[in-house]
């Protein structure tokens, strides 16, 4: 089979919500693959006065985006620019953030328990046992939040022997050193604050508004051979073969991937492969109808306008909005695993919008958007991608 099952899991996870100024519907589907490795986050009420939306895909294993689903949009809030208003920098800081978190004893242990059974039952024994009081050894951040066990002294001691044990047979430590996974994952989020809409994306998932029902994308797909990319990996010593960054990784752009970050000479966004994401600020208008999320599962099969065109025809018989997107992925869902494309995870997120949107300038007066791939158009917008 590879890395293909011999039928597809066709069963769906979906959500729907929604608050005074939005509603949302979500679904995510394994397909043909043998593991499911998408992950995604939705939250409708960030705040009083913001939403958070995600979509991460994983390569080389799940865990990578199951974190960053549980905690990049905490980091969002506890960035101090958040505070103060600055959303984009905010963001920028969380994407960076997760590949912090995710090094030394405390990321070990986490990706541990949001992996492989073996895994889980081994962080949550180093967990119980190391959880640290003061700080790692490894000199990374680690003021994020982990639950901590105070156990009596009797419990203490068996736990002790069955860590001893794991230790001896497996060859289970610590894991102080821990360098960071190998694994990745895109990142790919939406956070809408009043008429404001902010776009964060590393990677090749992608997130497209329709205005008036024309497409609209507000990321850009992070490929090996786009100039900019190339540039840096060469740069920092890598190299590009068949498509693939230094011939493995087809994302110039991730969260994770840490064996291609390992120059010391050089910042996080100047790394082979790195987590900075592309930020991109529109005004929303009347005009707005939508914005969606997908993983590249999506846009393999089909264009944003072709999306866009579809989402709209469904809107028309259908009210609620994860059912739409159960259709976006059967639709999607390919008859078998010869040809490649539908053959993928697929994960998708539609945020509608409740009319009106108080905006307070015209389309007409905002630059035009420097995003822009397949049969989309470039979306006026307020501030420059970064």
């Amino acid at each position: 089979m590879g890395i293909y099952l011999s039928s597809p899991k066709t069963e769906k996870f979906s959500e729907d919500g929604e608050n005074d100024r939005l509603r949302y519907g979500l679904s995510s589907m394994q397909g043909w693959r043998a593991t499911m490795e998408d992950a995604h986050a939705a939250y409708p009420d960030l705040d009083d006065s913001t939403s958070f939306f995600g979509v991460y895909d994983g390569h080389g294993g799940k865990v990578v985006a199951k974190f960053c689903a549980k905690f990049l949009h905490q980091q969002v809030l506890k960035n101090k620019a958040y505070a103060a208003g600055d959303v984009g920098t905010s963001v920028q800081k969380a994407f960076f953030r997760m590949d912090e978190m995710m090094k030394g004893q405390r990321g070990w242990r986490e990706l541990a328990v949001l992996g492989d059974k073996i895994n889980k039952f081994t962080g949550m024994i180093e967990g119980l046992i190391w959880s640290p009081r003061g700080g790692d050894s490894n000199d990374q951040p680690n003021d994020w939040a982990f639950e901590e066990v105070y156990m009596t002294s009797k419990t203490e001691t068996c736990i002790s022997y069955l860590l001893l044990i794991c230790f001896c047979f497996f060859n289970f430590g610590p894991h102080s050193d821990f360098a960071g996974p190998t694994s990745g994952s895109t990142a790919c989020v939406a956070i809408i604050r009043n008429n404001h809409l902010i776009v964060a994306n590393a990677g090749d998932s992608r997130c497209v508004i329709s205005r008036k029902g024309q497409a609209y994308n507000l990321s850009r797909d992070h490929k090996p051979d786009l100039e900019a990319e190339k540039e840096r990996i060469l740069k920092a010593g890598g190299f590009i073969h068949a498509g693939r960054v230094n011939g493995s990784l087809n994302l110039a752009r991730a969260i994770g991937d840490m064996e291609f970050k390992q120059n010391k000479f050089l910042s996080a966004e100047k790394q082979i492969v790195t987590a900075n994401p592309d930020i991109n600020s529109v005004e929303l208008c009347d005009d707005d109808d939508f914005v969606v999320l997908a993983c590249d599962g999506i846009w393999d099969c089909m264009s944003s306008q072709q999306l866009v065109d579809f989402i709209h025809e469904q809107l028309h018989s259908e009210s609620k909005i994860s059912a739409v997107c159960e259709r976006v992925l059967e639709r999607c869902l390919a008859p078998s695993t010869a040809g490649g494309e539908g053959c993928d995870n697929m994960t998708m997120i539609i945020v509608q919008f409740k009319k009106p949107i108080q905006s307070t300038s015209s389309t007409s007066s905002q630059q035009s958007l420097e995003f822009k791939s397949d049969d989309s158009s470039p979306l006026p917008e307020e501030s420059e991608s970064k």
